[in-house]
């Protein structure tokens, strides 16, 4: 599948830390509100299914506690979140909202590969403490291990011209 090229195109300077916290504010509100409408969605389909008064019963029990389930319909609604996002405009919502994106150093959108990786790696950097992320501190290139990882880069677009 031939890459795209992101708009606008031109060379960028990477997205400093600060800028990329601010982003990812924004897009874990969008998420916690795309994990409740999941959870919801999952227990009224768990209703219909076993009715009210089961789903009681096995919730008083603690059965529902750790639902496996519902842990891997969080984590793939999650990462299709992000991989439709970066790999067709290189930018979440938060994204957008601070002006920076996601891209080959060619400027071409990340592949899906690109993006699992991405969103993988991630998840990694914060389990150790955010070190992956702080990483981009000691980098010249202000990378962090999931850019590493992806081969690709975040880069600041200037003022103006990222909401179009």
């Amino acid at each position: 599948m031939p890459k795209h090229h992101l708009r606008p195109q031109g060379e960028f300077p990477s997205a400093g830390l600060i800028r990329r916290f601010a982003a990812m504010f924004y897009d874990f509100l969008l998420c916690a509100a795309m994990i409740l409408v999941v959870g919801f969605a999952y227990q009224a389909m768990r209703i219909m299914v076993h009715g009210e008064e089961r789903m009681r019963q096995l919730a008083d029990a603690g059965a529902l506690d750790g639902d496996p389930v519902l842990a891997t319909l969080v984590f793939f609604s999650l990462f299709a979140f992000f991989a439709k996002f970066w790999t067709h405009t290189g930018q979440t919502l938060g994204m957008q909202v601070w002006g920076i994106r996601v891209q080959n150093k060619d400027g071409t959108a990340i592949s899906l590969w690109q993006a699992t990786l991405r969103f993988v790696v991630a998840i990694g950097s914060w389990l150790c403490l955010g070190l992956g992320f702080l990483w981009s501190l000691w980098d010249k290139e202000k990378r962090t291990w999931h850019d590493l990882y992806s081969e690709s880069q975040v880069v600041q677009l200037p003022k103006g011209i990222h909401k179009k």
